[in-house]
């Protein structure tokens, strides 16, 4: 029987995971993965994945075979939806341990971190290229932290916040930041760094659980884009304007922010959740025009993949885990239990069920 438990750390970003049993015959593994069957038409269902064995071969010199211990489940892979094939692996990245090893890089009992999707099952070649966006890598955290923070605040999300806030809206202390998705896993991380680097930070989320969540954490200010005015709101909030905008979600939430930026102000545009259950890439909310606000107050805006910053993915790390220590980060985790909870898990992040 499956279990659902969440898991409240005072010191934590909620981050929804599925942790999996291993399913292993003598010399014989059988990999269960899920792949794509049918194109998305807004929240992902059953009839779009489906569960299918893989039986795997024996290693080869220079392979070594993982078993899933936690696999990350992030808005963005529905956004990756336009790429699929049928027959496809849907992407994801886990915590996997070493099974077993031909390689001399990933020893048997090891932890590793990489993008091996939705399987519970992998074999992989120690030779990827390290330009290669989620190459695997050992684990190396504090063992008083729990595994799963690995793909939490010391992995993509805790780097996707760290790089994308420092490097491309590099915040001055005294400056005013503002991050929509404030309750995500990313969005939360953003607030505490803005916070620790002297920053009045405004939070924009979905519901006053969030908001009392946010405010426990550092963030000065919390807008409930459901209830609240947000023009309003943000004027109340920031009667000297925004100077960096941390985007998450992109449409009109993010338009209002910009008319309400400072000169010169900065954005790092990392998400763009309101457009994420559209059916193709043609069929976006519609939205303010940003062009004059850009014009007019002389704004930079960037998008970025944080895989931009691999030359300083575990510096990043290093930083985030620093701060943890010194209890200045904090972070939650939900878990759900369970191979076959992962799409559960997945339309739960989408409907902002999560906080984190």
């Amino acid at each position: 029987m499956l279990t659902h438990r969440t898991l409240l750390n005072q010191n934590g970003i909620l981050r929804k995971f599925v942790k999996v049993a291993s399913k292993a015959f003598s010399n014989m593994v059988l990999a269960k993965k899920y792949i794509y069957v049918k194109p998305y038409e807004g929240m992902p269902t059953e009839e779009n994945v489906r569960i299918v064995e893989e039986e795997l071969p024996e290693l080869k010199n220079g392979e070594y075979l993982v078993e899933a211990v936690y696999l990350s489940v992030d808005p963005y892979m529905r956004a990756y939806a336009p790429n699929y094939k049928i027959g496809d692996t849907l992407i994801g990245t886990q915590v996997a341990k070493v099974i077993q090893s031909k390689s001399s890089k990933f020893p048997v009992g090891q932890y590793v971190v990489g993008g091996f999707g939705w399987r519970t099952h992998s074999i992989i070649k120690d030779d990827i290229p390290k330009t290669e966006w989620n190459v695997p890598y050992i684990v190396d955290i504090d063992e008083k932290f729990p595994l799963s923070l690995a793909l939490g605040v010391l992995g993509m999300p805790g780097n996707t916040a760290y790089l994308g806030l420092l490097e491309i809206c590099k915040p001055q202390p005294g400056e005013t930041v503002v991050v929509s998705g404030a309750a995500g896993a990313v969005g939360s991380t953003v607030g505490q760094i803005a916070k620790i680097k002297g920053c009045k930070v405004i939070g924009i989320a979905g519901s006053d659980e969030k908001a009392k969540w946010l405010k426990s954490i550092g963030f000065d200010h919390i807008i409930n884009y459901k209830t609240d005015d947000l023009q309003k709101a943000l004027e109340e909030a920031a009667p000297n304007r925004v100077d960096c905008y941390f985007d998450n979600v992109g449409g009109e939430t993010s338009s209002i922010v910009l008319q309400n930026m400072n000169k010169y102000g900065r954005i790092a545009v990392c998400g763009a959740i309101s457009g994420y259950l559209s059916k193709d890439m043609t069929d976006y909310p519609k939205a303010t025009s940003v062009q004059r606000p850009m014009i007019s107050f002389e704004l930079t805006m960037r998008g970025f993949l944080v895989n931009q910053f691999l030359d300083k993915w575990f510096d990043a790390i290093a930083q985030n885990q620093q701060w943890l220590r010194e209890g200045k980060l904090q972070y939650r985790e939900t878990l759900y239990e369970g191979f076959d909870n992962m799409l559960k898990a997945l339309v739960g992040v989408l409907k902002g069920e999560n906080t984190g």
